[in-house]
């Protein structure tokens, strides 16, 4: 008789299966609110990494490893900033596949960082970047452990680029996500000998708002998925939020949803 599937494995074969079919925007973004929104979303995320990228230090020789590459989004990223050695890597099978045929100028390793280093010595890298992964780490201690291999990848003085979701009240868990407070998120990270330099919004009303009040967030969540029911109201909607989505980005301190932070190794 056939074992009965883990959580592990269960949440290993969720991204491989949505990777396999959707290896873009959609896949890899809000899944619920299509790829056409998702498209404008993505613009605001490249706008704020292109801002906060400005504060890690970059030289031609900076080793950079991205975990949960995904569909690569981030390693044309990093190279459009002035990185050059940029390794991918990812724990969906389908996504490594892919990210060798389209990037075929880059090492692509696939790697569970929850559960060790692959096939990377410690202290390898300057720069490791980690986006729109942690919260889908669903099991606290594989979360702590991800945060441990991170650190011991980064050299003395490295950088961890990452977004997260810094919740001011207790937790709250799904099956494939996990939004974790602000302060065990920090103390995590301090735990790990990552101390956080930066904390900026990454999106503010264009994903779901799950730092506000209840009531906030079944409203806007309500219209956000109404609006983009269909590809041309998505596409629409994204577009009237652009403008106003960049510059809440630029002047506010933290945000309701996804915020980018960088944090240094001691």
């Amino acid at each position: 008789m056939m074992g009965k599937m883990s959580v592990d494995d269960d949440h290993t074969q969720f991204w491989e299966d949505r990777l396999a079919d959707e290896w873009d925007e959609g896949g890899v973004g809000y899944h619920a609110l299509g790829k056409p929104f998702n498209n404008w979303m993505y613009r605001v995320r490249k706008h704020v990494f292109f801002r906060e990228a400005q504060h890690v230090p970059l030289t031609p020789a900076t080793a950079i490893l991205d975990v949960g590459s995904g569909t690569g989004l981030y390693l044309d990223w990093w190279r459009q900033v002035g990185a050059r050695d940029v390794v991918a890597s990812d724990m969906a099978a389908p996504a490594v596949d892919k990210l060798r045929v389209h990037y075929p100028d880059h090492r692509v390793e696939q790697l569970d960082i929850s559960a060790g280093l692959g096939p990377f010595e410690p202290e390898s890298f300057d720069v490791i970047s980690m986006m729109d992964v942690l919260f889908h780490i669903t099991d606290d201690g594989k979360y702590t452990a991800a945060l441990a291999n991170i650190s011991r990848l980064l050299r003395p003085g490295g950088h961890f680029v990452f977004s997260e979701n810094f919740l001011h009240r207790p937790s709250d868990r799904t099956d494939h996500q996990v939004n974790r407070s602000k302060v065990w998120i920090t103390n995590a990270l301090e735990s790990a000998g990552l101390v956080i330099e930066r904390r900026k919004p990454m999106l503010v009303l264009m994903n779901a708002q799950v730092d506000a009040p209840k009531a906030w967030r079944k409203v806007w969540g309500g219209a956000l998925r109404a609006v983009t029911l269909t590809p041309p109201t998505g596409w629409l909607a994204g577009a009237m939020l652009y403008p106003g989505e960049r510059l809440l980005t630029t002047q506010l301190s933290e945000s309701p949803t996804t915020e980018l932070a960088i944090a240094r190794k001691a």
